[in-house]
């Protein structure tokens, strides 16, 4: 093989992972096709069977680079957001703010995430667990530590895993209901509404 032609696998590899999204986020798995995934990424179905031996694999591979990605940027986008921050409210809100993004940010991700609970059982859970360990996980893990934080300085109380849970849930749920019933977008005035009174809610049952 060629040194050219070695520097393109990498290249052919990640035009398929992200035709990946965009075809299982559109048509979920079960509808989704091998031959549309090999259209959208401008390559042969054989070049796809080269890397990966069937559409579960394909799939896997997928949904846990796509995970990757996503929990990566709520690493780097927290970061950002609390850095300097000492009101423990704003802190919090900012927190939920910056969970909220992933949705607006990686939109085709969460269109393929939206598939799995209909389409679970035409794949093995390892695909399911390697996704959680891959993204929802490393992202609870994340906010736990945040909130560990807060607690170590006295603006806490409780369990840090456990507080995570239920941040999630409160600062989340409006957001999740609407993308499970594909109800109408939020604006950004929706989202303040939700992730503000979810803060509220949250330090009436933790705060130190």
């Amino acid at each position: 093989m060629t040194t050219s032609a070695r520097r393109l696998q990498p290249q052919k590899r990640e035009a398929i992972l992200r035709a990946g999204r965009t075809v299982f986020g559109r048509d979920g798995y079960t509808r989704a096709s091998i031959d549309a995934i090999a259209t959208e990424a401008g390559v042969s179905t054989r070049t796809i069977y080269n890397h990966f031996a069937n559409k579960e694999q394909l799939f896997a591979t997928v949904l846990e680079s796509s995970a990757t990605q996503v929990a990566d940027g709520f690493v780097e986008s927290l970061e950002r957001a609390l850095a300097g921050v000492t009101d423990r409210r704003e802190y919090l809100v900012r927190l939920g703010w910056a969970l909220t993004r992933q949705a607006v940010d990686f939109p085709e991700h969460f269109a393929m995430v939206r598939q799995i609970n209909p389409e679970a059982r035409h794949f093995t859970p390892d695909v399911l667990d390697t996704w959680r360990r891959a993204g929802p996980l490393r992202v609870q893990r994340e906010v736990a530590r945040h909130l560990d934080l807060l607690a170590a300085d006295g603006k806490l109380r409780g369990d840090a895993e456990l507080a995570a849970t239920h941040f999630m849930a409160l600062t989340t749920a409006g957001l999740n209901l609407r993308d499970l019933f594909e109800l109408p977008g939020f604006d950004d005035c929706d989202v303040a509404r939700i992730v503000e009174t979810g803060v509220d809610a949250f330090l009436h049952g933790y705060a130190g």
